[in-house]
């Protein structure tokens, strides 16, 4: 299968590519992450929403230790070529390693930022090791 469809995409200089995971159903945005080629590819062949951890330096399978996996229903590229959409299936609820809904649960509020989404789960019970 040709891959060629890769060849389209401005990848910045660490040869990566911003990656924004959207509900499906809400529209809500769950996170921002980044991809590399072979996650992208990868990403499209499995269906699901694998990353590139610049933390780990490393492939990153969302939800491969918290089992809150995200199922690819549509992928989009913006006009610039250089940011990715993913239109996804959030399995369990939970996109944020905090155990909240989301990760954009921060608000300024009187030039501070505070949560304002609630925590589900309990960070410690996904992340057993």
């Amino acid at each position: 299968m040709s891959e060629a469809w890769l060849d389209a995409i401005k990848w910045d200089t660490h040869g990566l590519i911003p990656a924004i995971a959207q509900d499906e159903k809400t529209g809500q945005v769950l996170m921002l992450a980044w991809m590399n080629r072979e996650a992208l590819s990868l990403t499209v062949k499995e269906q699901r929403a694998i990353y590139w951890s610049r933390s780990r330096n490393k492939l990153w399978r969302k939800g491969e230790e918290s089992g809150h996996v995200q199922t690819l229903k549509d992928i989009r590229l913006d006009c610039d070529n250089d940011v990715i959409l993913m239109q996804v299936e959030q399995i369990g609820g939970i996109a944020c390693h905090t155990g909240r809904q989301h990760c954009f649960f921060q608000a300024l509020e009187n030039q501070q930022w505070r949560p304002v989404d609630a925590i589900i789960k309990d960070p410690h019970e996904i992340y057993q090791k």
